[in-house]
Order: C-alpha cells, then structure tokens, then sequence
C-alpha cells in the first residue's frame, strides 16, 4: 500500500505544483530562466550529439540516429530508477519515503506543463479580443508556427491545434506511463517526446538521424493520442458541446495532417467547436460552421481541463494495482 500511496502523493502533488508555479515562459523577459530548464538542457544535448554523428552514408547515419536516442533516453532513465531504488537504501522507509516525494515531485513535474500553456492561451485571447494582432503573435512559440502573416482566427487556429497536441504530449501520456512505469517512464517518455521535438523531422538536416527518434515517439503516443481523443469527446459531451460531430470529424479528418497521432485531438475539436481549423497550405481540419473567434480558444482550454480531470481518474486504479503487485516496474522495493 505504501508504493500506492507514494505515486498518488506525487501525481497529485506534482500537479498543484505546476498550477501554482508552472514553467518558466519561454518570452521575454523570462527567456534565460526558460533555458536553465532541465527539458530544455536535454533538448540542447540532443542537438549537441546530433552533429557528432552526421556522416555522409545514410545507412549509418540511420544506425547513429539509434545511438543518438538511446543515450538521450539512458541519460535521464537509468539515474532516475537507480536513484530511486537508492534512496530507500540510504534512507530507510520512512525519512526515504519523504526524500523520495520530494525528490519525484520535482522530477515528475518537470514531465507536465499546464500553467504555461494556459497563461500563454489567455494571453492571447487578451490580444485579440481587442485586435491587438502584434501582442498575440508574441506568443506564436508554444505552437511552434510562423506567426507573422497569420490572421486573429489563424493565430486561433494555431493556438488550439497546439493546446490540443500539448494535451497528449505534457499532460495524458506522462500520465499514463507514470501510472504504468512510475517516474522512470514518465522521464523515459518525455525524453523520448523532447527527441521527437528536437530531431524528429522529414527534411535533409533530420531525416536519417531522426528517423528513430520520431518512429518512437508515433509508437509511445499511439495509444495515448487516441485515448486523449475519445476523452476529448467525452469532455465535449459533459460540456454540452458538440461530441457526435467531434466523433463525426475526428474520423473523417485525423488523416489530414501529416502526424499519425496528432490528427484526432485536432480534429475532434474542431468538431466539438463547430470550427475549421487550418494551417496555411498544408491542411484544414472540420466545417466552418461557426467563425473561430478567441472565445473558441477559453471552450478549447475547458475540453483540455475537464480530459485532464478524467485522465487523472482513469489512471488511479491502474497505480493501484501495480503499486500492490509490480511495484519494482517503479522501482519501488518497499
């Protein structure tokens, strides 16, 4: 019971840590505090490795790009179960099991991101609902899209394809898999996540070292992409939006974008929400039914919120059962 009652400690904690404190911004005048953050120095490994095995055969550099994954993944995984296990060596039951509250609190939160994000969301709200163009287009970067010759509903657009990919990616996922594999896989998949982010692309630079690292990422958020889906629709439902055209479009429309994942939480949205969501020569998703007004952004940030509350509830039995029988999948030995 008390591995049970560790995980949940944490998951809960690590949650109210994040709405309280969340992440430093990553715009000014925040930015240098944004760059000491331990996701970000991973990401920064990532690239720095990245360079040391280019080579002009692609064959190999395809098997460096193996290389490349596995050791980002090791660098945060392995010290983490080790230092885990050690710290109820070194500190017996009781005082280990606060160090490790302590200590897996800080590392889980370090796996999620909500506070940002919504401030980053209302922000731009903010921006447009007086037309101010200029200041919401400062906060184009957590939807990593060219902003500058974007429109108030494109930069809408924008802002709720990426609350809704962020939602697999920084909230359900690092759920689910600390639910599964403890804290050891929530920081194995946001390493496998920061890779995806970082080298995971189809263009010359990436292609061949990158190839690993994004095929991996597809795999770990297969099944958590979907299950974000069906939450979403869920959530729509106890909102009383929209959830039989969020269903409708979500299989009329996820095979648009070019990510296998990512296409079903955007266009279940943009069904729950009446919208098209578009981006500019490459895709758009759902009927334009309605106008995408910043309101569209504050009912997108409702969805995310109520699947996360239903996320946190569908992972509890799971942390029970495995904190009573497989603890050690944690890397708790109590």
């Amino acid at each position: 019971m008390i591995p049970v009652l560790l995980s949940v400690s944490v998951l809960i904690l690590a949650i109210i840590l994040d709405l309280i404190i969340g992440d430093p911004s990553p715009w000014r005048p925040w930015k240098r505090i944004y760059n000491l953050h331990p996701i970000v120095w991973l990401g920064q490994l990532t690239k720095k490795l990245e360079t040391c095995f280019k080579t002009q055969n692609a064959t190999i550099e395809k098997f460096n790009g193996i290389i490349l994954a596995l050791i980002v993944i090791s660098v945060i995984t392995i010290p983490t179960y080790i230092g885990i296990y050690y710290i109820h060596v070194l500190f017996g039951a009781i005082y280990g099991a606060i160090v490790y509250i302590i200590v897996a609190l800080i590392l889980f939160k370090l796996t999620i991101c909500i506070k940002l994000e919504t401030d980053g969301a209302v922000a731009v709200v903010k921006a447009l609902e007086v037309a101010d163009l200029v200041e919401a287009k400062k906060y184009a970067h957590f939807s990593r899209r060219d902003a500058t010759d974007l429109s108030g509903p494109q930069i809408s657009s924008a802002v709720i394809e990426s609350m809704v990919e962020n939602l697999t990616d920084f909230k359900l996922s690092p759920f689910i898999y600390y639910a599964i594999f403890g804290l050891p896989g929530a920081v194995a998949f946001r390493a496998i996540n920061t890779l995806d982010g970082m080298v995971g692309y189809k263009d010359k630079e990436h292609i061949n070292t990158g190839w690993f690292s994004a095929n991996l990422d597809n795999i770990v958020n297969y099944i958590p992409a979907r299950f974000t889906a069906v939450l979403m629709i869920t959530s729509s439902a106890i909102l009383g939006y929209d959830y039989k055209n969020a269903w409708k479009i979500a299989k009329r429309d996820h095979a648009r974008v070019q990510s296998r994942n990512h296409g079903w939480q955007m266009a279940a949205i943009a069904g729950a929400l009446h919208i098209q969501l578009e981006k500019p020569g490459k895709y758009t998703l759902g009927d334009p039914l309605e106008v995408i007004t910043p309101d569209k952004i504050l009912k997108s940030l409702k969805v995310r919120n109520v699947s996360i509350i239903l996320c946190i509830l569908m992972v509890m039995p799971i942390i029970v059962v495995i904190g009573l029988y497989l603890p050690w999948l944690w890397g708790l030995f109590l």
